[in-house]
């Protein structure tokens, strides 16, 4: 399928052409017209979340600017990111973006890094945020007007295979065990070390330092990231590595219930939560028959024929690891249980090897695949398996993820989606960046603003992988007016002349 015969969603005219849209792609999600504003309206009701009232059914995700300091301090543009976060109008923060615990666990040499140096920074860039919330709270209609701060957490990381602290173009991977596949991605041989177990250990003492420098900034809680190929979700499907760290499903979350053990000792008091990767999928690379000058083909499964039974993936069937399967997924949220964390962000996929699976868009990164199926199907797959895992699991809080894509049709999706009991809690990630108070005018019952709306053109992704900043540059002025936009533009036309267009 080419990209043209996709739905276009900007030109759907009404909920009631999305809604056949969706029809034609047999795809089955809520969809509710008018969307409610006031007190009783589903998107507006409190929720309780570790203690805490949180004001709404909003959730700002982690988006990284790349846009730190070399020593991992914020920088203006970052703190920029943060407080219009903060004016977002979003009940729940998950942190703003992904910050690692020490050096070597950096994805690129401008991330975030929490330390006894930086974390007076980090503290005062969380003061920003909660500033900027408080001044722009707008209450729904019929709601008392009053300060509100949200609920805010700091996501905690190690990127593991694609760590590069150093040099945005040399790769320093810190793999939990080899991959046929993506070895070759980071251009690593099979005598690559991977990280010992006394390694791993050292490394819960950096996260359990970090939340104890979190709690001390001032942060709800901790993320224990395990998605997207980083290297807490690594270790979930560590299958063929030995030791107290891989095999079994025991061994492969020892990591995760160490980690908890650790920042609950470190950090008595301070809330503990999980970003997932609920599943994954063999990865994906452009189809050479089908792609044109200037364009990479449509994403084709790489080939694993040597690899089956598939098992380096997690949530995937090992037979056909083309297809989902939720029964370890399942069975980890039952060990969350035991370990009495409630709060849980419901990802799946990685950006590095299936962006058209963790992030539905008709637009890939100018080095990407092209989609190899309608981005509503993605959205559609990411919204069943947290309806599917509420349904299991009811007492978790969930916060769901895949909504961007949906564009003038989120607050719909997202109304229909809470109101249903598919998710507690809706994520918002890259329209964050060019749409923060969509939050709030969807809460106001305002008209959505369609110049502001996140078309998925992925100069957000495109941006970093050529060592520039992250940001919105089609729609955000303050990026499209920067010196920043005009180095991007000379990237993507030197990869355009590369891929022979």
């Amino acid at each position: 399928m080419s990209s043209v015969e996709f739905v276009k969603v900007p030109t759907l005219r009404s909920v009631e052409e999305f809604r056949g849209a969706l029809e034609r792609l047999a795809i089955d999600i809520p969809c509710e017209d008018p969307v409610e504003v006031g007190t009783c309206a589903p998107l507006a009701q409190p929720i309780q979340i570790l203690g805490r009232t949180v004001s709404n059914r909003f959730c700002i995700q982690p988006m990284e600017g790349w846009d730190g300091t070399p020593d991992g301090r914020p920088s203006e543009l970052t703190a920029r990111r943060w407080r219009r976060f903060g004016a977002s109008g979003a009940g729940l923060i998950w942190g703003c973006e992904a910050v690692a615990v020490r050096h070597d666990g950096r994805a690129n040499p401008r991330q975030l890094m929490l330390t006894s140096e930086t974390s007076a920074a980090i503290a005062q860039l969380r003061e920003e945020l909660v500033r900027s919330a408080s001044e722009s709270y707008r209450p729904p209609d019929g709601v008392p007007s009053r300060a509100q701060s949200p609920l805010i957490g700091l996501q905690l990381t190690h990127s593991g295979r694609f760590s590069r602290p150093n040099d945005r173009d040399r790769p320093e991977p810190v793999i939990a065990y080899h991959h046929p596949i993506l070895d070759r991605r980071v251009n690593i041989g099979p005598d690559y070390p991977t990280i010992t177990d006394g390694e791993i250990r050292r490394l819960i003492d950096c996260y359990a330092e970090a939340a104890k420098l979190a709690q001390q900034c001032g942060f709800d809680f901790v993320d224990l990231k395990h998605c997207h190929g980083y290297l807490g979700h690594e270790l979930l499907s560590a299958h063929t590595r030995p030791g107290p760290y891989g095999g079994s499903l025991e061994n492969r979350t020892r990591f995760l219930r160490e980690l908890v053990e650790a920042v609950r000792s470190s950090a008595p008091g301070l809330g503990i939560a999980v970003r997932v990767s609920v599943f994954d999928i063999v990865p994906y690379e452009p189809d050479p028959s089908r792609s044109t000058p200037g364009k990479l083909g449509p994403g084709v499964p790489s080939d694993y024929c040597d690899a089956v039974p598939y098992l380096y993936g997690f949530g995937v069937d090992p037979e056909q690891p083309t297809e989902i399967d939720l029964s370890e997924p399942l069975a980890v949220f039952a060990i969350l249980q035991e370990l009495g964390l409630t709060l849980v962000n419901v990802t799946a996929g990685s950006p590095y090897y299936s962006h058209h699976i963790q992030r539905p868009a008709l637009y890939p990164p100018s080095d990407g695949y092209q989609p190899p199926e309608d981005p509503l199907v993605g959205v559609a797959r990411l919204l069943h398996a947290a309806r599917y895992i509420k349904e299991v699991y009811p007492e978790f809080v969930l916060v769901g993820t895949g909504y961007t894509y949906l564009q003038e049709y989120l607050p719909n999706v997202a109304q229909g989606a809470v109101r249903s009991g598919w998710t507690d809690i809706v994520g918002i990630g890259r329209m964050a960046l060019s749409y923060p108070d969509i939050i709030a005018d969807c809460l106001a019952g305002h008209p959505l603003d369609r110049k502001r709306i996140c078309r998925t053109f992925s100069d957000c992704t495109t941006a970093p992988r050529a060592g520039i900043v992250s940001g919105c540059y089609p729609l955000d002025e303050h990026y499209r007016r920067s010196t920043h936009a005009h180095a991007l533009q000379v990237a993507k036309d030197a990869l355009k002349r590369r891929l022979g267009g």
